[in-house]
């Protein structure tokens, strides 16, 4: 399949709310990386690799706004705002989010303060790390015999979930989980998933740096005690067995 030519951006002001993936510039889709190659102004989250960063113009406008658990950030009202004046100075403007704009990126506010101000966007889906970072472990997220379905959560708040009926799921995906971890394994095997269930971290998914430690929900606070676990996803069910099996040669 052949790729035509990028067409000209508009002259007015737009907002494209982008998906940057897992990490790797290689998994941005096309859209997206012709939109950073004519982006006028950035907004990134702060865990988008410098990879990515380095394909916008030398003349872009750039705004890093943190978004990370534990670091200085801009507030979310403060975020929507920026957006809205860049776009109201009719700017082109990409607001660069990590993974799928929809997956706990916090788009709608956005969207809804762009909707409010009458200014234009477009949201352009992203690889979501939540389906990808398995994948590239070599970790089936599903599997005829050991997990008919996958779900998928964020450890942001453990108090907003069902942990009862969370450990009844064949295969669990948490996003923001490096720091809860060890409250993570103990509300599953309190609630009756077996404890030598397997589980897998992938940390930095897809970059250069990217880890996996592997164990179960016995061990696995043990086997990463004193590491960095953050930024990661964590995969929990008996799919993750299938790894050692499923690596290439």
């Amino acid at each position: 399949m052949s790729i035509g030519k990028t067409k000209p951006l508009k002259q007015s002001g737009k907002v494209y709310l982008v998906g940057a993936g897992p990490g790797a510039a290689n998994l941005l889709t096309v859209q997206a990386h012709q939109l950073l190659n004519q982006a006028e102004v950035l907004v990134h989250d702060a865990l988008v690799n410098p990879d990515v960063l380095a394909l916008v113009p030398d003349e872009c406008e750039i705004h890093a706004v943190g978004k990370r658990g534990g670091q200085p950030s801009w507030s979310q009202s403060n975020i929507d705002q920026l957006l809205v004046n860049l776009c109201q100075q009719e700017k082109q403007v990409v607001r660069l989010k990590s993974g799928d704009p929809f997956i706990f990126g916090r788009t709608i506010s956005e969207i809804q303060a762009l909707k409010a101000a009458n200014c234009e966007f477009e949201v352009i889906p992203g690889l979501s790390s939540a389906t990808t970072a398995p994948l590239l472990a070599h970790i089936p997220l599903t599997d005829a015999v050991l997990g008919s379905q996958f779900t998928v959560l964020t450890a942001h708040d453990l108090e907003l979930h069902d942990w009862q009926a969370l450990s009844k799921m064949a295969t669990l995906v948490i996003l923001m989980g490096g720091k809860a971890l060890p409250e993570i394994c103990d509300r599953l095997i309190h609630y009756g998933k077996r404890p030598e269930t397997p589980v897998a971290i992938i940390r930095w998914a897809s970059q250069p740096q990217q880890q996996i430690w592997t164990g179960t929900l016995l061990t696995i606070v043990q086997q990463t005690k004193g590491e960095q676990r953050s930024p990661c996803i964590i995969v929990i069910g008996e799919v993750v067995g299938l790894r050692p099996y499923l690596q290439p040669l």
